[in-house]
């Protein structure tokens, strides 16, 4: 079932979705210090081609205050537009009944779309001890 549903995803927004990732990452690894928010977008841009099955997850004791800093500065610089791409694709994927679980998939990734560091993504049975998942699709 997950390889179907990311094989529908692929092709109804998944490919374009990753696209923004990728060029918001390379934009980001044109200078050295925002060269974590390329990485970050990197691993975003993996997660947007085949959700299903993975998970995103966070330490339970929270996440350090320089990765506050870089939350904040990537909602300003890219997650904002990431997210309203994620809205826009939901949107169309919300059109069909097929496509209903496909926008909620979207929806459920904006939070982390506009707040990536501190996460990691993991298999959803693959979850660390001491993590707890956020986004499980």
């Amino acid at each position: 079932m997950k390889l179907l549903l990311n094989i529908i995803w692929f092709i109804t927004g998944g490919f374009l979705l990753a696209a923004g990732y990728l060029f918001f990452g390379i934009l980001a690894c044109l200078l050295v210090v925002t060269i974590p928010a390329g990485v970050a977008s990197f691993r975003m841009a993996n997660y947007a081609l085949a959700p299903f099955g993975r998970s995103v997850v966070q330490p339970r004791g929270g996440v350090g205050s320089m990765s506050t800093v870089g939350n904040v500065i990537w909602f300003v610089v890219a997650g904002l537009w990431l997210a309203i791409g994620h809205v826009t694709t939901a949107a169309a994927q919300a059109v069909t009944i097929i496509g209903l679980p496909l926008a909620w998939a979207n929806i459920k990734m904006i939070p982390v779309t506009c707040f990536p560091f501190g996460k990691q993504i993991v298999a959803s049975d693959k979850i660390p001890f001491g993590y707890e998942p956020m986004v499980t699709l």
